[in-house]
């Protein structure tokens, strides 16, 4: 039998190009791959880019854009003085780990998509396979990452966590403690490295360009997408439109001559995190909804067919990471691995009955939080399913057809239910 261990360990055949010359109209691009000179298993420095692609039987490459630009539609985009994940270099890669392949780096790379509208105070965002596990701000950097861990501790093992302030020593302690692939900061303070350094295939990288994440809210990239026949889409990437809570419309529409309104306008607390939540939203896979309250993701649903089932499937979640959080917080183990213990007769029912009833009674934390969508709700249904979970807000594009039986829903809601439109649909695929 092969050893399927092996393959994961195995750094990938390279075949592609040192250089790559891309030609819009008159327009050239000249890429350069990206390599690194890190050390092996045995400590020999060796030269190579990704590791490998999306799985470890693919080649893949990083290039970086070295020469020239590109406007479409009267937009700039990159500019090579400010790349940021393909311009990581020997000196930020303060330790390689396994040495990086794709799924890294372009985690990486969402984090900071995410991030950049989250500069305001600490944040912290862990990714898994190009989603967040968990976002949140915090008092502190320490803080943000322990609400984004706790947020979603399952599917933050193996993750990707990158941070908007230095890590300290307090916070590496923190991080040392869980499992990760990837940890990226602006700076890391005096000691926070040699901590975070005895997991020898985690990859530290110090990037200080996260320090301006705050001015690529506004520049555009070109996306590509390659198709199976070998076509290319290509399009401008989107700019999100909220920049504070002014951006946000109260919900109104008319239908068939009437006019329905939202009768109650969020409070100071509501803006905020709905504000916060359309941020995170910009990074997150369609269909998508998801649940935030008090700056930290409830519950993410994403990639779903139907609005509804994403709504529903985010509600599940949050009460299944909170019924988690609640068993690792008094007992050390997962409610899975306490579970498994009840039925091997080594732990009392009793303790699991509690956390199941206090879950209940709070609706997996979802009591007061805000509702976000990436698109309109065609029926009611996705919102009538929050709700009933306690939802005190929600936020969402506006524009379906039949807008007043979302405003119905939340205005029939008691308390009442605050809603309101952003304008733009933020669609990510």
């Amino acid at each position: 039998m092969a050893d399927l261990k092996k393959m994961y360990k195995t750094i990938m055949a390279d075949n592609f190009p040192e250089e790559m010359t891309i030609s819009f109209g008159d327009r050239k691009l000249i890429y350069k791959k990206r390599t690194w000179k890190l050390p092996d298993a045995n400590g020999e420095l060796i030269e190579k880019g990704l590791r490998y692609g999306e799985n470890p039987d693919q080649e893949a490459a990083l290039y970086e854009l070295v020469k020239g630009n590109l406007v479409l539609a009267d937009c700039k985009f990159i500019a090579p003085e400010n790349g940021l994940v393909s311009s990581i270099n020997e000196e930020q890669m303060i330790q390689a780990g396994k040495h990086p392949g794709k799924t890294n780096l372009t985690d990486l790379d969402n984090a900071l998509n995410i991030l950049k509208f989250l500069m305001d105070r600490p944040a912290a965002a862990i990714m898994k396979h190009n989603n967040p596990s968990g976002v949140a701000y915090g008092s502190t950097v320490a803080d943000a990452y322990s609400r984004a861990n706790m947020a979603d501790r399952i599917a933050a093992f193996g993750g990707c966590l990158a941070v908007n302030r230095p890590v300290n020593k307090e916070t590496a302690e923190m991080i040392n403690s869980n499992y990760l692939e990837v940890v990226a900061a602006p700076d890391y303070e005096e000691g926070a490295v040699d901590i975070l350094a005895q997991r020898k295939n985690l990859r530290i990288i110090k990037m200080e360009k996260i320090n301006d994440l705050g001015k690529y809210c506004e520049v555009r990239h070109v996306d590509f997408k390659c198709l199976i026949d070998g076509g290319i889409i290509v399009q401008q990437s989107q700019v999100n439109k909220v920049k504070s809570k002014d951006d946000f419309q109260p919900a109104r529409t008319v239908y068939k001559g009437r006019e329905y309104v939202i009768e109650r306008m969020p409070s100071d607390r509501e803006y905020d995190d709905m504000l916060f939540g359309w941020n995170v939203e910009q990074g997150i896979t369609s269909n998508s909804v998801i649940y935030v309250k008090d700056g930290v993701t409830v519950g993410i649903g994403t990639g779903e067919q139907d609005r509804v089932g994403v709504a529903e499937i985010a509600i599940h979640k949050a009460y299944t990471k909170y019924a988690d959080a609640l068993c690792f917080r008094r007992h050390g183990v997962p409610y899975k691995v306490y579970e498994l213990e009840v039925e091997q007769g080594k732990r009392d029912r009793a303790a699991l009955n509690e956390i199941d009833e206090e879950t209940g009674r709070n609706k997996g934390g979802l009591i007061g939080a805000s509702m976000v969508s990436d698109a309109f709700f065609p029926f009611r249904d996705g919102v009538d399913v929050a709700i009933k979970e306690g939802i005190s807000a929600i936020v969402q594009p506006g524009g379906s057809e039949r807008d007043f039986e979302s405003i119905i829903a939340c205005n029939e809601a008691d308390p009442k239910v605050t809603m309101v439109y952003t304008g733009q649909r933020v669609f990510k695929h």
